[in-house]
């Protein structure tokens, strides 16, 4: 519920802080104190539309905190933890009214956009008023409500639930049809594609392996020519060897005729002949090692350029080859086993929706008898309201072709308010003050279900006196054992049935003696008494007014 409001310089509002009972609290003052202003502040809170002309004059700003004490597993909690807020102890909004037109959005605290506000807010509070269409004008808002009062709201999540399998399994045919159809058209590219690629086979990494052998044996063909050529002259008819072995051989001989003259250069050219020998045996292990088969190498380029082709072919990078070949004999065996699966998930489709039509159906029917239910629970509040010659009707049309996830129902409510006129929506036939009655008859039919926590009802007594304006006292009274209700009314029967009765006035600012204010006082019992006569007699209270005042609170205890 409602537990606290605290306003800061909003319209004729300097200051005012103001806490709430459960039960039925009742506004009351002369036309003109401020009450309007009390409800647009709180509206303002619940994410209400901002304006500037809001802020009290001369002020650069002002400030709406509205503060909530509701359950732990309320709707409005799940809703702000969802978005990540706080939710420990008591939900507070506050917004900030700009002069210039600016708002600004808390909850507990923390900045929240004006959106998620409002949708927490209409969780919290319901304010109604004779011009006031919310619960009335939209036509889903009266199936809500409509399986609020017969206890359908999980059957129709389930429904809702159904409606949702159907249609995926609806989107999962329509896609693999889709694919199926697309995949016909490419057959005959996409098997001679798959041909192509399992008869290349190409293998993962395939082409950094077949680059690197290529290059490898390119290099070792670059160097076997210059070996082959230091071979050719060590070892060739060229080769030096032959002469330098017939000149240490000469040279031995007449190194004889000329002890200690050759003997040294024999000794070089023979440490020459061995090192010669060396190479000859280094430069053949050389040729060994550049050894490669040029087919070899040819078939490497051949295989290289092959995947590169087809890599150009199918507009993929090479290494990528492998999984387009799984790929494409993946989509030509959806192909060939397309119709199949077309069954299976035609099959699949036809139970999801069977599943949806019998819950639907099964929803519909119960519909139709809370539809009479409730009728009947509405028309049983209107002759004491002064309606005793209208008639209220919830029409539903089921119609099974426009099926969506809130069923096959059209639920909308209908109203005659005299007789021998045509019935007809709500919003069109009743006139404003029957639309408030025919409003709190609603709402006490259907009691704390389908209700925010907190309901605020405007001068929808507006026009009536008497007997009515004691009825809807009665009624108020009633909705308050089961939700807080906040009225503001100039009714004294509907202000006596009240636990809590707020009196809004205004008077010279508490800041500046000049300027006018809005206050609101909680009235104890004698000020109350004085307040209920007023409302009776007007401006001028007697003591006739001031003892009917006690006969009605007598009565109301």
């Amino acid at each position: 519920m409602l537990s606290q409001i605290s306003i800061r310089d909003i319209v004729l509002i300097e200051r005012l802080d103001l806490s709430f009972d459960a039960g039925l609290s009742v506004l009351t003052g002369e036309t003109g104190a401020g009450k309007s202003i009390l409800l647009d502040s709180l509206s303002l809170a619940l994410g209400g539309r901002g304006d500037g002309s809001l802020v009290r004059h001369g002020g650069d700003k002002g400030q709406v905190t509205a503060v909530f004490d509701v359950g732990m597993g309320h709707p409005a909690r799940l809703l702000v933890r969802e978005n990540g807020i706080d939710d420990d102890g008591d939900l507070i909004f506050r917004r900030v009214q700009s002069a210039d037109g600016r708002t600004k959005a808390y909850v507990n605290d923390q900045p929240v956009s004006v959106q998620l506000m409002r949708q927490a807010g209409q969780l919290l509070v319901e304010i109604h008023g004779q011009h006031d269409d919310r619960a009335l004008v939209d036509t889903h808002a009266h199936r809500t409500l409509l399986d609020a009062f017969g206890g359908l709201a999980e059957e129709a999540q389930a429904v809702a639930g159904l409606y949702r399998i159907w249609k995926d399994a609806e989107r999962m045919l329509k896609k693999h049809r889709d694919k199926v159809e697309a995949a016909a058209r490419e057959a005959d590219y996409l098997r001679a594609s798959v041909e192509e690629l399992e008869a290349l086979s190409p293998q993962d990494g395939e082409e950094d392996d077949l680059a690197e052998r290529r290059s490898r044996m390119m290099k070792a063909e670059r160097i076997a020519v210059d070996i082959n050529e230091a071979s050719e002259f060590l070892n060739g008819n060229a080769s030096p060897v032959p002469l330098i072995a017939s000149l240490v051989r000469r040279l031995e001989r007449k190194s004889h005729e000329a002890p200690g003259l050759l003997e040294e250069t024999v000794e070089f050219l023979d440490s020459a002949l061995n090192q010669l020998s060396d190479a000859q045996m280094s430069i053949e292990a050389a040729l060994r090692k550049t050894e490669y088969d040029p087919k070899e190498l040819e078939r490497v380029e051949e295989r290289l350029f092959a995947l590169r082709a087809a890599a150009r072919k199918y507009s993929v990078p090479v290494t990528t080859l492998p999984a387009l070949a799984v790929r494409m004999i993946a989509d030509l065996a959806d192909l060939d086993a397309g119709e199949e699966k077309l069954k299976q998930l035609d099959a699949q489709l036809g139970l999801t929706k069977g599943a949806f039509d019998a819950a639907a159906t099964a929803l519909s029917a119960k519909r139709h008898n809370t539809a009479t239910a409730l009728s009947e629970a509405v028309m049983a509040e209107l002759p004491a309201l002064k309606l005793e010659r209208a008639r209220f009707m919830v029409e539903v049309t089921s119609d099974p072709q426009a099926a969506a996830a809130e069923g096959i129902d059209v639920v909308e409510f209908h109203v005659q308010t005299n007789p021998g006129t045509r019935p007809g929506p709500i919003m069109k036939v009743a006139s404003g003050g029957e639309l408030s009655r025919f409003l709190l008859a609603l709402k006490v039919a259907l009691a704390d279900r389908g209700s925010a926590p907190t309901l605020v009802f405007d001068e929808i007594d507006t026009g009536v006196g008497g007997a009515v304006a004691d009825a809807i006292g009665q009624r108020l009274k009633r909705l308050s054992k089961t939700v807080q209700v906040l009225s503001v009314t100039h009714a004294p029967q509907v202000a006596a049935r009240a636990a809590t009765h707020l009196l809004i006035s205004k008077g010279p600012s508490a800041e500046k003696s000049e300027t006018i204010a809005t206050r609101v006082a909680r009235m104890d019992d004698r000020a109350r008494t004085e307040e209920i006569a007023r409302m009776l007699a007007g401006a001028s209270v007697t003591d006739e007014a001031r003892a009917a005042a006690v006969r009605l609170l007598a009565g109301n205890v």
